[in-house]
């Protein structure tokens, strides 16, 4: 009864925000940013500064929720905090004042070669979140990292430099995540991840959910502690996010994991809320409403990902699909499939395909970042074009008979979109495609066609899909739909349902494909096995058992 009455609390404060704005006002850049500093707020410069907090008036740790890298460039990483001494409470257990952070980056762990170091500014409106961008740095070089805040100092990260673009790059190493439902188990996945040889994870979505997290944490069932009642209520306001950013990143394989890593991230729908479409909520809301949400939610995950500049929010509005290039090897164009889609076709869900969802004008990632992509890849010259992005991008019928159904969240939802990537890949010259997908909680090894109707037309391209790190809790190596997917689906070459990752090791004449499970994930300790491995040929797409 009071998790209803909270939901009811807080949908009321977005109405009012809402109606203080104005639906035409909200929906116009002048709007947009209006709203963002009526729902937050952004750092004031000079003398309307918020005053500095002295570091050695801090008395607890501030740095409970870890540290993490990102986005690896030849010469520059990105380095992320956030002081929270008591990550619990709304404000992290920090005063409204500024922080001053210093920061160290050396070639070792103890710290004996320092290269760069400086300070930077934890702002209060940021959440007390640091970003440093450290640039002029030596490519494909590895480095650790550090924070210092009065007498506290940081848990070191590792991290590493991206090689130089014109550099021929024997080998890269990369792991795929997604979907880490808090509530449906442990992070074990990730302890084992931290222990891998891996230049850079990927995470491909569902970084958190939106869903209320009750106070055993959920299937993890805690007998030695008790959240919050914060945590019981789905989020919809800047506090609900930042709070249940810090209940994910209090978990310490997740944080070992960043610390172990760079991560390159890109969200899908639970970050905000499940299944939107662009401007559109799953629910009947009105539209300056959801809005509002979105820019809270786009804040709150920029505040506590590790994440540059360019990719801050304004407003309702995040640019989060970029390229990364490593050396002549890899280019990764990192997509964001659901904030420019089109609404999903018959009411979403599973739907027999017809003319709504094939209509050409339906789009998965708007026509500005469908021209950046084939724009990047008429200019590439990887070895291997990886496109890091979150629903299912090959053809998945429910059954092999004639009323098959498709997802309509996924691209089969909008296979005209699907249709102009694979001409525009076609046209580039692209040779080696590989698709890195998340959302779906299995892990599948796909044959990308030029015509999924004709199972005999030729690959174009390869999808490994990374399972859930938690989502649908245990699962099984053969979930019940196993025999009907396999069968309808004959470019489906591998199929589980238990928890873990991929990793994929790209090489210049082939890449190989690691299924990494875990037989369970709602009692801790889970061993770690590998259930599948697959090559695919440079030159030659199409995956074959390893």
């Amino acid at each position: 009864m009071n998790r209803v009455h909270d939901v009811h609390e807080h949908s009321e404060e977005l109405r009012a925000a809402a109606r203080h704005l104005g639906r035409r006002r909200f929906l116009t850049v002048t709007g947009a940013a209006a709203a963002l500093a009526f729902a937050t707020q952004l750092p004031a410069a000079g003398a309307a500064a918020a005053a500095e907090l002295d570091g050695r008036r801090v008395t607890e740790d501030p740095f409970t929720l870890g540290v993490a890298s990102g986005d690896p460039l030849p010469g520059s990483v990105l380095l992320w905090t956030r002081l929270a001494p008591r990550p619990f409470e709304p404000d992290g257990g920090l005063p409204g004042n500024r922080v001053s952070v210093h920061w160290e980056l050396a070639r070792d762990e103890r710290f004996t070669r320092t290269v760069r170091r400086g300070r930077a500014t934890a702002h209060p409106e940021y959440s007390h979140t640091v970003h440093v961008e450290v640039d002029h740095l030596d490519p494909d070089r590895e480095f650790f990292y550090r924070f210092r805040v009065g007498d506290w100092t940081s848990p070191v990260g590792r991290t590493r430099t991206a090689p130089a673009p014109w550099a021929h790059k024997a080998g890269l190493k990369l792991a795929a995540v997604s979907c880490q439902a808090y509530h449906d188990g442990y992070f074990t996945a990730y302890r084992h991840l931290a222990q891998e040889d891996v230049d850079v994870v990927f995470h491909l979505g569902d970084y958190l959910y939106e869903y209320a997290v009750n106070a055993t944490g959920g299937a993890r069932a805690y007998t030695d502690r008790t959240l919050p009642a914060v945590f019981n209520r789905e989020t919809l306001t800047l506090d609900d996010y930042r709070l249940r950013y810090a209940l994910y990143k209090s978990d310490p394989d997740l944080r070992a994991a960043h610390a172990a890593h760079p991560f390159v991230v890109t969200w899908d729908d639970h970050e905000t809320e499940n299944n939107y479409a662009g401007g559109i909520p799953e629910n009947s809301v009105p539209p300056e409403e959801f809005l509002l949400r979105r820019a809270a939610a786009y804040r709150a995950y920029w505040e506590h990902q590790p994440l540059r500049a360019s990719q801050r929010p304004q407003g309702p509005d995040m640019r989060l699909y970029r390229r990364l290039r490593f050396g002549r090897l890899a280019q990764f164009d990192i997509l964001d499939t659901r904030q420019y889609r089109s609404d999903q076709a018959y009411g979403d869900g599973w739907q027999v395909p017809g003319p709504e969802s094939e209509n050409p004008a339906r789009t998965l990632t708007g026509a500005t970042q469908e021209r950046w992509l084939l724009d990047g890849w008429r200019g590439s010259r990887a070895r291997w074009n990886v496109l890091p992005q979150q629903v299912v991008f090959a053809e998945r019928r429910d059954r092999a008979t004639a009323d098959f159904k498709l997802s309509m969240d996924s691209w089969d939802g909008y296979p005209a979109s699907r249709q102009r990537i694979l001409a525009g890949a076609d046209a580039a010259g692209v040779e080696n495609l590989m698709v890195l997908t998340g959302d779906v909680h299995v892990g599948y090894g796909l044959d990308i066609k030029a015509d999924f109707r004709d199972p005999a037309s030729r690959t174009v391209g390869t999808e490994i899909v990374a399972t859930s790190i938690t989502s649908g809790k245990d699962g099984a190596d053969r979930p019940s739909n196993y025999d009907k997917l396999m069968q309808a689906n004959p470019h489906l070459r591998f199929f589980n349902g238990r928890r873990g990752y991929v990793t994929v090791a790209l090489g210049e004449e082939s890449a190989r494909a690691d299924f990494r499970t875990v037989p369970y994930v709602t009692t801790q300790g889970a061993p770690v096995s590998t259930a599948a491995s697959f090559v695919t040929e440079a030159g030659d797409p199409g995956l074959r058992p390893a």
